[in-house]
């Protein structure tokens, strides 16, 4: 399973991104929400070392157990929905054995990664074909569908995209693609017109989708309010922070996470944390190294010695381009409220610690880089 790799293929400069970056988010941390900081640091230090096992690992050893990695996903997503599942805010997506607590749609969104990246690549020459599609459907749906149940709406949604960003990348043919899209945009366009003009009757009846939505296009509006107030605070938060900030961990009365006008601003919001204390230079970086993130694990997938390298690193890049972009876009406005945490920054260990196992696996594959001489492959 250990293999000779040559030094120079390490991508050092990957990793001194993702320290970076998770300092940052260990300091905001600790201001908006001090008793989790040091859970935080824990959950660093713990998936930075299982981080650099995994990357001294060969990949395609480990993509072998890709089923077991599928089937034990499944399981785990089940036994949510068992007396076993934790709850908290209404919604049951934790599982609490022998004290230990995490939430397996994180992990999910990893092993959905490995698998679809060793599945893809087995099937390759039949990715176009109508029984390999549906197969495929189904397969993600099922865990799609028990993510959804928790409920995890946001979580479904970025796991579909990464889905999606995989069969496309594993060579789905633009005929389908274009086909789909010229079905789709009218659906959806008339989907979302029923939506919005039975809006009142849906919430009603416990969409509450419907709700974070109605709140974002018409926050002013008395039946919204109360929804549209942490989005609200938050681009105020960020507002006030200007240039440089107030500093981490400031006492000034005038601090929106100060004052709690920000809820759980540790998880969900710590972007609008981030406003306020560090200004617009400090989430200016914060953005630029998680767009460098995303940039070294599109160029190690580029170079990967195959398919199941290229999709693993893909996969990667758009779980971390996309859930920070809906994160970043909440939190100043531009999209409806979605629960979605920012990788690397927010608080969570399941999150840091499965993100860090990833790129273990973004890691090793820059270790086996496909080799070119005279333009000929060796």
């Amino acid at each position: 399973m250990f293999k000779q790799y040559k030094l120079k293929d390490y991508h050092f400069q990957l990793i001194i991104y993702l320290v970076l970056l998770t300092v940052i988010g260990i300091a905001v941390i600790g201001s908006a929400e001090e008793s989790v900081q040091k859970k935080q640091i824990i959950g660093f230090v713990a998936g930075l070392v299982i981080m650099v096992i995994i990357s001294l690992l060969d990949y395609s050893v480990l993509l072998k157990l890709s089923w077991i990695y599928y089937i034990g996903s499944i399981g785990l997503l089940v036994l949510v929905r068992t007396s076993l599942g934790d709850s908290a805010n209404n919604s049951q997506r934790w599982i609490e054995i022998a004290g230990i607590r995490f939430q397996p749609s994180e992990l999910a969104k990893i092993t959905l990664i490995l698998f679809f990246a060793y599945f893809f690549c087995k099937y390759q020459e039949k990715i176009n074909k109508v029984w390999m599609l549906a197969i495929s459907f189904v397969l993600v749906g099922i865990p799609l569908y028990l993510i959804y149940k928790q409920p995890d709406t946001s979580t479904m949604i970025v796991t579909a995209f990464i889905f999606v960003v995989l069969l496309f990348i594993a060579g789905l043919s633009y005929k389908i693609v274009l086909t789909v899209l010229g079905i789709a945009i009218p659906i959806v366009i008339v989907g979302i017109t029923y939506l919005l003009s039975h809006a009142e009757e849906l919430i009603d009846k416990g969409f509450y989708q419907m709700k974070r939505i109605m709140s974002w296009l018409d926050p002013t509006n008395p039946l919204y309010t109360d929804s549209a107030l942490q989005q609200q605070n938050s681009i105020m938060a960020i507002g006030s922070g200007q240039l440089w900030g107030k500093g981490l961990g400031n006492d000034a009365s005038t601090s929106a996470k100060n004052a709690n006008f920000i809820i759980e601003p540790q998880t969900d919001f710590i972007f609008a944390v981030a406003g306020e204390e560090l200004g617009f230079v400090g989430t200016a970086v914060i953005i630029l190294l998680l767009f460098l993130i995303v940039m070294e694990c599109i160029l190690i997938g580029r170079k990967a010695k195959d398919l199941s390298g290229r999709l693993i690193c893909c996969g990667m890049a758009s779980l971390i381009g996309f859930q920070s972009f809906v994160n970043i876009c909440v939190a100043t406005g531009l999209m409806p409220n979605t629960g979605v945490t920012l990788p690397f920054v927010s608080y969570g260990l399941t999150s840091l610690m499965t993100l860090y196992i990833g790129m273990g696996f973004v890691l090793n594959v820059g270790l086996q880089p496909l080799k070119y001489t005279k333009g000929v492959t060796l």
